[in-house]
């Protein structure tokens, strides 16, 4: 599996920005521009307080095993692998989803003396926020699961393994 990588996150977040903006233009010269829901930045939240539990109960039942503690529960590593992919979903969606809100936010910040578009740009800077939330909460589940590197291992890539 690989690391997720906050290049490629970072892309995902300005070119949805990018696209929003102008489809947030676009949409706004023909018509209302639709509102950023209320309820995007908590559920943004919920998700970041899943994935960042989630990290923080597998981190201790992790040091409990290595610690060989009597009452360790052992991780299983196909849950812990399966939490993983999860956290990386997150996080792609997640930086989608801030992507759009903060190509949005960005054009409502023209208009930020109307009451309802400065709600508006609020919510989308709070999505933002829980977006990054998301990432990073993502972002330390995959650092608590990841395998210790071997020390045994000289072979570098492209090598062959040792027999």
């Amino acid at each position: 599996m690989r690391e997720l990588r906050i290049r490629v996150l970072a892309g995902v977040f300005v070119v949805a920005g990018i696209l929003s903006w102008a489809g947030a233009r676009l949409w706004n010269s023909l018509g209302t521009l639709p509102s950023v829901p209320v309820a995007a930045p908590i559920v943004l939240a919920l998700i970041a307080a899943v994935l960042a539990a989630t990290a923080l109960s597998l981190r201790a039942r992790l040091k409990a095993q290595r610690e060989r503690q009597p009452d360790a529960k052992g991780v299983d590593p196909l849950m812990a692998a399966r939490a993983v992919v999860f956290g990386q979903a997150s996080a792609l969606v997640a930086a989608l989803v801030a992507g759009m809100y903060g190509g949005v936010g960005v054009f409502l910040l023209e208009s930020l003396d109307i009451p309802a578009r400065r709600d508006q740009a609020i919510y989308a800077g709070f999505s933002v926020l829980a977006g990054f939330g998301v990432i990073a909460a993502a972002i330390f589940l995959e650092r608590v699961c990841k395998l210790p590197e071997d020390e045994d291992d000289h072979n570098g890539p492209g090598t062959a393994p040792a027999a």
